[in-house]
């Protein structure tokens, strides 16, 4: 066999399998499509609720000592964001954002102190994952001047939120939630495929912090 026959040989060969993975991908990104459009609704139609009952909020604390006041979940909205892929507009992600804010009355002022580099790293993390309005003081000895402590002044009211972003290719989901339990953030990833509305009903479970098998 010629140099150039072997190297059609590999040219068809490689086309070939290009044009299966392209197969597998569109196939994917179908099955992706239709379930980003399913999730979408769900939580569409969750939002509207959850922002009628305002549930209870699950404990808050920014140093792990001093608790936030009783808390609830409010103001539920919804949004996406499409992007191109292969010439064609698919989901980028879907998310779903809430108000975290006390049971009654307006928010209230508070503060803690640390003077540890990992209690103000863990302080500050949660501050950024709660978009928590602060201001950081310096408290300092009134004689030596040598700092003593961090204080951060905030306002105990918070953000949470809950965004699907679309892999079409591998056909996969992944939710990255912040403050669903607490301060923090967790992701999962879930196949296309395993999406149904009773596993969303595991997500809503999780959001309004009750018992579930979401993660």
């Amino acid at each position: 066999m010629s140099f150039l026959n072997e190297l059609k040989l590999k040219a068809s060969a490689l086309q070939s399998q290009q044009t299966a993975q392209l197969q597998d991908f569109e196939a994917n990104t179908e099955e992706t499509e239709r379930v980003c459009y399913v999730v979408w609704k769900y939580m569409q139609d969750l939002s509207r609720q959850l922002t009628v009952i305002e549930p209870a909020a699950p404990r808050f604390s920014l140093d792990g000592k001093t608790p936030w006041p009783s808390m609830k979940l409010s103001d539920f909205r919804v949004d996406f964001r499409k992007k191109k892929l292969r010439d064609k507009d698919v989901y980028d992600y879907v998310a779903m954002g809430w108000d975290i804010v006390p049971q009654s009355g307006m928010p209230v002022h508070g503060s803690v102190s640390v003077n540890f580099p990992p209690d103000l790293e863990r302080v500050q993390k949660r501050l950024s994952f709660g978009h928590v309005e602060h201001e950081r003081k310096d408290v300092r000895h009134p004689e030596k001047n040598t700092l003593q402590a961090i204080r951060f002044e905030y306002t105990a009211k918070a953000r949470g939120n809950v965004t699907m972003t679309a892999d079409h290719d591998n056909g996969l989901l992944v939710f990255r939630l912040a403050n669903a339990d607490g301060f923090g953030v967790v992701t999962t990833t879930w196949a296309a495929t395993k999406i149904q509305h009773s596993l969303l009903d595991e997500l809503a479970k999780l959001i309004v912090a009750q018992p579930n098998r979401f993660l």
